[in-house]
This record gives structure tokens, C-alpha cells and sequence, in this order.
């Protein structure tokens, strides 16, 4: 059999711990941690003026609306309203009326020149329907949906 030797205990003397009086200590304030020198952030180039118009509620239906916004996307302002005053639509007036409006806000509120300018996006969203009812014929009726839409033209200045 192997011998189990345990290390021999030793005793530990505990020495009586004398607590001293505790002064009152006064708060000491630490100083304020020193505020960073703001160090100028490099000026990334200023994007481009983005110039936006909106009309609301135009009585034509969305749909009609981007037949005719797909012909001016992207085209330069004088471009579009070449386009808009000879597309045969009734829509092309709203969306004439609302260019025109946007090139305004292009030149009075952020100084830039209408004929440097061009269309970065114009799109049509449905706005709400109007319901109506036809009478017919036996009693009944049939809904008449006059639909409405929003035109967005947004403007922003050419290369």
C-alpha cells in the first residue's frame, strides 16, 4: 500500500486587526474630463441639389399618368416640356403645369438655372378613389371608380 502523507497543517497565527478611526473624508472632485479637440471633418463633395415638386389629387389614373412620365424620366428640362407640349394626352398638361412649378422651385429657392437642369425622377402614385354609382338597368347599379393619382417630378442639375 502506498502511504498517504499529508502535508503537515500549519497554524496560521490571526493577528487581531485594530480598526482605526475613520476621518470624514471630503469629496474630492475630480476635474472634468477634458472635451476633445473637435477635429474638422473632411468635407465630403456637397451632394446636389435635389429639387422636388408634387401635385396631389389629379384627377387621371395612375396608370395614365406613368405612360406619359416614362417619356420624360431622365431628360433635361427643356427635352420635356418639347415632349409634353406634343404628347396627345390630357395628363401631359398636369405633368407640364407640375415641370414648371418644379423648375420655379429649382431657381427661387436654390438659385440654380432652369435650363441646367434635368428630370432625375418622375413618377405617378394612386391617390384615393373616388366611388359613384350608375343606375342600370333592372334595379340596379354598377360602381363607377373616378380614380385619382399623385404626380412627383424631383429636379436635380446636369453633369
Amino acid at each position: 500500500m502506498a502511504d498517504d502523507k499529508r502535508p503537515e497543517e500549519t497554524e496560521v497565527e490571526e493577528t487581531p486587526v485594530v480598526e482605526e478611526p475613520v476621518a470624514e473624508e471630503t469629496p474630492v472632485e475630480e476635474p472634468a474630463p477634458k472635451a476633445k479637440a473637435a477635429k474638422p471633418a473632411p468635407k465630403p463633395e456637397a451632394a446636389p441639389p435635389v429639387v422636388r415638386a408634387q401635385a396631389k389629387y389629379v384627377r387621371t389614373s395612375a396608370r395614365k399618368a406613368r405612360l406619359v412620365c416614362d417619356h420624360i424620366r431622365g431628360k433635361s428640362v427643356a427635352e420635356a416640356q418639347a415632349i409634353l407640349a406634343f404628347t396627345p394626352r390630357a395628363v401631359a398638361k398636369d405633368w407640364a403645369k407640375l415641370l414648371s412649378s418644379a423648375v420655379a422651385n429649382a431657381e427661387h429657392n436654390h438659385e440654380l438655372l432652369g435650363d441646367d437642369l434635368k428630370i432625375a425622377a418622375a413618377y405617378a402614385d394612386e391617390g384615393p378613389t373616388l366611388k359613384r354609382f350608375q343606375p342600370r338597368a333592372m334595379g340596379r347599379a354598377t360602381r363607377i371608380r373616378k380614380r385619382t393619382s399623385h404626380l412627383t417630378i424631383t429636379l436635380t442639375p446636369k453633369e
